[in-house]
């Protein structure tokens, strides 16, 4: 299938089994921070996968291409993105394996139903209204700033939405790492494992992953860092692995 692209939109290889998305440079374009997210993620064969605040489409495509879940389901507010997300899917073949949904993350166990999967992944704004400048382009402004959702309201949607023994998964900046186990543990999905990102090997860390489960026991195993660059433009092995290069 051929894309039919939009003005101002582009068609990036994914680097995994010959899929591409569809993306417009004006809006907002998935980051490194969603491609390490779906490589964190563990998804089983035949389980139901919720990705929240879903963009363009870019961790359910990626998670159906290295995982044999049943079902990945995107859910985005914006309908452009969720257009882009939807039309990525038809050009990948992807209709029986992935579907994307317009809503709100706040509405997400209406919309689906409480206990309905097994994993929820988010890569959630990371500034609350109070921090930085937000950009004047409003769809960029939604994704970097909790403006439409806070992450109180996505880890109380996850917890709806995940069965017992669920896996929620996120990726986040590690200013906010107390108040995110904090609300997690208050909404019943305990921490069980961590893995902080960092730039260079002798830099803090910029990122962390989390995999909480739902109605799990206190334990959390911290992985080894993972460190993106070797050398100024030059990855380390690991993200090459996880790219797909």
């Amino acid at each position: 299938m051929e894309a039919v692209l939009k003005e101002g939109e582009r068609l990036d290889e994914l680097q995994r089994n010959g899929y591409r998305i569809i993306q417009d440079p004006e809006r907002f374009c998935f980051g490194m921070d969603a491609v390490l997210l779906a490589g964190f993620t563990r998804v089983r064969q035949g389980e139901r996968v919720l990705d929240l605040g879903t963009g363009t489409g870019i961790i359910p495509i990626l998670l159906e291409a290295k995982t044999k879940g049943e079902i990945f389901t995107g859910l985005e507010i914006q309908p452009e993105s969720a257009d882009m997300a939807r039309r990525s899917v038809e050009l990948n073949g992807l209709e029986e394996r992935v579907r994307i949904v317009t809503g709100d993350i706040r509405e997400a166990d209406r919309l689906f139903g409480g206990g309905s999967h097994h994993v929820v992944t988010c890569n959630p704004p990371y500034m609350t209204d109070h921090h930085g400048l937000k950009n004047p382009a409003q769809p960029k402004a939604i994704a970097r700033h909790e403006i439409l959702c806070t992450l109180q309201d996505v880890i109380y949607q996850a917890s709806r939405v995940l069965m017992p023994g669920g896996r929620f998964y996120l990726v986040h900046r590690p200013f906010r790492l107390a108040e995110i186990i904090t609300c997690l543990c208050a909404h019943g999905l305990e921490p069980k494992r961590m893995r902080f990102v960092h730039p260079y090997a002798d830099r803090e860390p910029n990122m962390v992953l989390i995999e909480a489960l739902k109605g799990g026991k206190p334990r959390v195993t911290v992985e080894k860092p993972l460190i993106i660059f070797k050398e100024p433009g030059k990855y380390m092995d690991e993200i090459c692995e996880v790219y797909g290069y």
